[in-house]
């Protein structure tokens, strides 16, 4: 009889690890949804501000090298 008493309880051990694992990848498939999810929001987010950027006018502002110098110069 203890021979069975120790397999049942390796059987128990076991059923307890299987079920431990099955909630630790529910938890991470879980955790890399959202992961994604987020990803593509901030895919879309930026694909919209390189948009935006490039169709941004040039502006009216002179550059530095076409700017005149001050007048204390």
């Amino acid at each position: 009889m203890k021979e069975i008493e120790q397999l049942q309880a390796r059987i128990d051990e076991l059923e307890m690890k299987q079920a431990f694992q099955e909630q630790t990848i529910e938890e991470l498939n879980q955790a890399l949804t959202e992961q994604q999810f987020l990803i593509d929001k901030m895919q879309a987010q930026l694909k919209f501000m390189v948009g935006k950027v490039k169709g941004m006018e040039p502006s009216n502002m002179a550059s530095e090298s076409e700017e005149t110098p001050p007048p204390h110069y």
